[in-house]
């Protein structure tokens, strides 16, 4: 397929930025009468991978059934699954924080170098010496000082620190 062959406006302003069309990712419908979310949906709405949700509907952590070949989820057990998650988000405890491809290290802070602007903090992880860089801000309301228990997520080249 080439960049002109059709697609529509994103892909192919993507098409024509990086060479090759996006690749499509699932959206959820916007019908007036959606009460179930296809598998690939829930797991959008929710921002976890779609083997994440088949998961928990083997395990039983969210009802399912299938419709038209498809396993679905209401929406009301979606929102009530969506809630529990927002009021419980120390993942750290959970199978899928051990396994996400967000890298949650959990440590303790063992410096803590700030000026008026910028703060350096580092941890350690387990076997592994972490350095992150935030605003002083940021290191003050998450009142991080050496002793403090933290959690280093890793993202590519940055490193994020919560306190769990």
């Amino acid at each position: 397929m080439s960049c002109g062959d059709g697609l529509p406006a994103a892909e192919a302003l993507n098409c024509r930025i990086y060479g090759y069309p996006s690749l499509r990712v699932p959206q959820v419908r916007h019908d007036d009468s959606v009460t179930t979310y296809r598998v690939a949906e829930a797991a959008e709405l929710l921002g976890v991978s779609d083997d994440t949700v088949r998961r928990w509907v083997e395990a039983g952590r969210l009802p399912a059934r299938q419709e038209d070949g498809r396993t679905v989820v209401s929406g009301a057990e979606l929102a009530a699954l969506a809630e529990s998650l927002a009021d419980h988000p120390d993942r750290a405890a959970t199978r899928a924080a051990a396994v996400s491809a967000r890298n949650r290290l959990a440590g303790i802070v063992t410096k803590v170098t700030k000026d008026r602007v910028m703060a350096q903090v580092e941890l350690i992880c387990g076997p592994y010496r972490m350095v992150s860089l935030m605003s002083s801000e940021a290191a003050d309301e998450l009142g991080l000082e050496p002793g403090v228990r933290a959690i280093a997520s890793v993202k590519s080249t940055n490193v994020v620190v919560e306190r769990p």
